[in-house]
């Protein structure tokens, strides 16, 4: 009988070990059936770094951007992160490109204003009168003629007060953001101000809303001018 509980207890003392050998954590048999959860380590694989877009050469930092044409595409410094402040920014680039419409409507063989009209006449005679060669006045870039020297001394004395709005380009195809030239007979005096248009057809569409034409145009000029090509 002593016999036969030894053997029992020995029997049960290897199926205990059997089971801790089969379910014990560290067992080579529990790893390999075990889900495991691998925690990656963020700097043991490719450089962290490697993709910062600041990590290269500055896009920015070589050829200046700015000195071909910084109009004609996309800005070569907006998608840089480390570019900071944009290089062209500080004025805008495209004002002086060479295809902008001058501030004031010309005749590019002669320079011009309203054609050689005087402006001052407008207010003093109510119409519109041609100028004299013998009495021109250099103001924004243009030439202005009078019919008068006292004419000539008004407008000196206050150009702005004398001169066309919106440079004399068309009233009306200003407040659709283009810039026309002009008819010196489609003219009207609005508030003190001296407006003109292509024709007198158009000027008929722009009497159609005067106050809402002016505050249409007024949004747009002088805006528009940049990169303008002139619609004669």
């Amino acid at each position: 009988t002593m016999k036969i509980k030894h053997l029992a207890t020995v029997a049960a003392i290897s199926i205990l070990s059997l089971g801790f050998i089969n379910y014990a954590p560290n067992s080579t048999k529990a790893k390999a059936d075990s889900p495991q959860i691998v925690q990656a380590n963020p700097c043991a694989a490719k450089n962290p770094c490697a993709s910062n877009p600041c990590a290269g050469k500055n896009p920015c930092a070589g050829k200046n951007p700015c000195a071909s044409n910084p109009c004609a595409g996309k800005n070569p410094c907006a998608a840089n992160p480390c570019a900071g402040k944009n290089p062209c920014a500080s004025e805008n680039p495209c004002a002086a490109k060479s295809n902008s419409a001058p501030k004031v409507y010309i005749e590019s063989a002669s320079n011009l204003a309203i054609r050689g009209t005087d402006p001052v006449a407008y207010f003093t005679q109510s119409k519109a009168v041609t100028g004299n060669s013998q009495y021109e006045y250099e103001w924004n870039g243009a030439t202005w003629r009078f019919s008068s020297k006292e004419n000539m001394a008004l407008f000196a004395a206050n150009p702005e007060q004398y001169a066309p709005q919106y440079g004399g380009y068309c009233a009306k195809g200003m407040s659709e953001g283009n810039a026309v030239s002009t008819n010196p007979d489609a003219w009207k005096i609005v508030d003190g101000k001296l407006y003109l248009n292509y024709s007198k057809g158009v000027q008929r569409q722009w009497l159609r809303d005067v106050p809402g034409n002016i505050a249409l145009a007024d949004g747009f000029y002088p805006k528009a001018l940049i990169g303008a090509t002139v619609f004669e």
